[in-house]
C-alpha cells in the first residue's frame, strides 16, 4: 500500500485540495429539519457521505459530535467511516487526542489499526511533548496512515503556549513543524501533517516540512484564498489542505445544494494545485 501522504497528494490532484468536515452540531441538526437524536445524528451523516464522497480529497468527521450521543453516536461514526473508506475516501478523524505511553498507545490502536474507528489518519496533540506522540507515528507508520500534529492553532487561547519560546529561541510552534519535518525526511511527499490556522497573522516556517497543512478557519471564520496567500509561500502552497465545515455545511440539507457549496469552495482553492 502507499504512504498516506503519497496518497493524499494524488487524491489532492484529483479531487481538489478542499478537506470538508462532517461537523453534526446541535445547531445545524435543527437547521436542517433533523432531531437532535441518534437517528438525527445518522440522517446527517448520511446526507454528507452521499454529497461529499468522491468530491473531496480527505472527510473530517469531527469526533466530539458523534461522541455526544454515547454508544449510539459512536456507531454512526464506526458506519460513516466505513462507507467513506470502502469507497476509497481518505477518512481523518479529527479527535485530538494526546497522552503518554500507553494510553497514547491505545488512541492509536483505536483511530490508527484496524478496528471500527480506523481511519486513514488522525488529528493528535502534542503538547505533552513531541515525543509523547511515538506510539501514533509508530503505527500510522507501520499501517500507511498518517497524522496532523497541532502546531499553530487559530483560537486566541493557543498563543499562550505555542508563541512560548524555548531555550533555542524557536517558538513552540516552530518546535512542532520541525519535528514533523524529520519524521518526512527522504520521503515523496511526507505523512505527518500539521495543523496551522488560516486566520493566523503569523505562520510557522513551513518550508522543510514535506507534508500536508491542513489549515482550518476557511470561511465563516474569516480564513480564505488571501489568508492563505499569506501565510504560506508559494512552492509550499500545494501542499496545503483548507479545510471548511461551517462554509458548506449551512447550505444543507440537500445533496445538490451541498455539492455545489463544496464545488465553490474547490473552484476557489484550485489556485493551490496550480
Amino acid at each position: 500500500m502507499k504512504s498516506f501522504g503519497s496518497r493524499l497528494r494524488h487524491a489532492m490532484r484529483h479531487s481538489g485540495p478542499v478537506c470538508v468536515g462532517i461537523d453534526p452540531h446541535p445547531e445545524l441538526l435543527r437547521s436542517w429539519g433533523l432531531t437532535g437524536d441518534v437517528e438525527g445524528l445518522e440522517r446527517f451523516a448520511e446526507i454528507c457521505v452521499e454529497a461529499f464522497d468522491g468530491l473531496a480529497a480527505l472527510i473530517k468527521p469531527q469526533v466530539a459530535f458523534f461522541e455526544a450521543y454515547g454508544s449510539g453516536g459512536i456507531a454512526v461514526l464506526e458506519r460513516t467511516i466505513d462507507v467513506l473508506r470502502a469507497s476509497g475516501t481518505l477518512v481523518l478523524a479529527d479527535a485530538k487526542r494526546g497522552d503518554i505511553g500507553s494510553t497514547m498507545d491505545a488512541y492509536a490502536r483505536t483511530w490508527l489499526g484496524n478496528g471500527p474507528l480506523g481511519s486513514d489518519a488522525l488529528t493528535v496533540s502534542p503538547y505533552l511533548g513531541f515525543g509523547s506522540l511515538a506510539p501514533a507515528l509508530a503505527l500510522a507508520e507501520n499501517n500507511h496512515r498518517g497524522v496532523f500534529v497541532l502546531a499553530a492553532t487559530s483560537n486566541p487561547e493557543g498563543a499562550q503556549v505555542q508563541r512560548a519560546v524555548t531555550a533555542e529561541g524557536r517558538t513552540i510552534a516552530q518546535t512542532m513543524v520541525d519535528e514533523a519535518a524529520v519524521r518526512n525526511a527522504g520521503a515523496e511527499f511526507g505523512s505527518v501533517g500539521v495543523v496551522v490556522g488560516a486566520t493566523l497573522t503569523e505562520a510557522p516556517d513551513l518550508s522543510v516540512l514535506n507534508g500536508p497543512i491542513l489549515m482550518p478557519g476557511v470561511g465563516a471564520q474569516g480564513g480564505g484564498p488571501e489568508t492563505i496567500r499569506d501565510l504560506v509561500p508559494p512552492p509550499m502552497l500545494r501542499a496545503v489542505v483548507p479545510n471548511v465545515s461551517r462554509e458548506v455545511l449551512r447550505d444543507g440539507p440537500t445533496v445538490p445544494a451541498l455539492r455545489a457549496r463544496l464545488c465553490a469552495v474547490q473552484d476557489a482553492f484550485a489556485f493551490l494545485q496550480k
